[in-house]
């Protein structure tokens, strides 16, 4: 990591000598021939100078442009290695494997936990000596379950063996088995049995002590798969931030106070009509978020995703020869508003790092995709852009986090 952060350093010193306010040449045109003049776009040198600057003190909705600020809150507040936790305990007895009692889940709002997370809770529980549960799964806190707010039931049917078979592949190849998760089996109330079999084995349970607790993948790969794929789970993320208000608070105060009135978030993930961001205070949010994972040596191709290599919304965006791993970025799709967005960066040898915002306004999403794409490619070929130090990390979310079976 440190090679990696030490190459982007070396590239940001490298800037050609520019003048205050200059233009890169014909960048402006081309802006006003691809974007029209009416659309904002805002370029800036490692350096701060301008390189390209239309329309771009005008707030437009930003679209999932908003997880940017929403991801800088998120570390800000939690760190770049928070996990968040989701334990599971029970109270009642434990006989021949079946829970008399109830099993409980007390979640902190982890948004990413999936299929697979449950098959492996499940086969810990096994271990745990718990192979069915005569009583309800009750969920305490905020519970998000593939992609969605759950009560527990879907959580329930997983754990219960019920996903998809890919799932079920996945949890296999990590447990190098080649039988099926087993899962647990839940029952309608079930008494205690009226008679035990002597010299049964029986666990007592308090429901004050974990049987199995769940860690998420760190904040850093798990933001990053949100925003590869522009989840809009964000929009409950937010609230580990603090909620919309206190991530609105915090981008209007990384950026220049002509700027603040620029960026308005009724939510943090872009869904919300009075989303609005101009294109220079989007670049100035993502140098913000650039700064703040420069702290503890990680860079932006950490937490978002890189064109032509890392799997999402750009994964077949910018991906032909000189272009794959080469701009970095975060889209923004939000038809019904009439939003498209692209913001992002450019490691380039003559001027560091460039920066870039486009923020489309009343353009038909896949014309203004092909517009951005036109125009970043017609800023590569200004610069003499290099490859990002970024290897996609084609692992598993699930072989990132960590399920525990605790002692009693």
């Amino acid at each position: 990591m440190r090679l990696r952060v030490g190459l982007i350093a070396v590239l940001g010193l490298l800037v050609a000598p520019i003048a205050p306010g200059a233009e890169l040449h014909g960048l402006a045109g081309a802006a006003r021939s691809i974007l029209g003049p009416d659309q904002g776009v805002y370029v800036e040198a490692a350096d701060g100078a301008v390189l390209l600057s239309q329309a771009a003190s005008k707030p437009v909705h930003p679209a999932s442009v908003s997880k940017v600020p929403t991801t800088l809150a998120l570390l800000r507040k939690l760190g770049p290695e928070h996990r968040f936790v989701t334990t599971f305990t029970a109270k009642g007895r434990v006989l021949d494997g079946t829970l008399y009692g109830d099993l409980i889940v007390q979640s902190d709002g982890d948004p990413s936990l999936v299929d697979e997370d449950a098959l492996l809770v499940a086969d810990r529980l096994r271990e745990a000596g718990i192979t069915r549960v005569a009583g309800a799964l009750r969920v305490q806190g905020p519970l998000f379950f593939d992609w969605k707010n759950d009560d527990g039931t879907s959580l329930g049917r997983a754990l219960s063996g019920i996903t998809t078979p890919a799932a079920a592949q996945a949890v296999r190849e990590l447990s190098a088995s080649s039988v099926a998760p087993a899962g647990i089996h839940f029952a309608t109330a079930t008494s205690w049995p009226a008679e035990t079999v002597a010299g049964a084995r029986i666990i007592e349970l308090l429901g004050d002590h974990p049987l199995v607790v769940h860690r998420s993948q760190p904040l850093v790969p798990l933001a990053k798969s949100l925003n590869d794929y522009s989840n809009n789970i964000f929009t409950s993320f937010a609230e580990a931030a603090g909620g919309a208000a206190a991530v609105e608070s915090l981008a209007r105060s990384v950026v220049p106070e002509a700027m603040r009135s620029e960026i308005t978030l009724g939510d943090g993930a872009g869904t919300d009509p009075t989303n609005r961001l101009s294109p220079r205070a989007a670049v100035k949010l993502l140098r913000a978020l650039e700064k703040e994972l420069g702290r503890t040596g990680r860079a932006l191709f950490d937490i978002l995703p890189v064109a032509g290599v890392d799997d999402g919304t750009l994964h077949n965006r910018l991906n032909g020869p000189g272009e794959a791993g080469h701009v970095l970025g975060k889209t923004g799709t939000y038809g019904d508003y009439g939003a498209s967005a692209l913001i992002g960066a450019i490691a380039t040898s003559d001027y560091g790092t460039v920066y870039f915002a486009i923020l489309n306004h009343n353009v038909p999403v896949p014309q203004a995709r092909q517009r951005q794409d036109r125009f970043v490619r017609a800023l590569l070929a200004r610069v003499h852009s290099v490859a990002w130090p970024y290897q996609r990390d084609a692992r598993p979310a699930i072989t990132r986090a960590e399920v525990s079976v605790m002692s009693r």
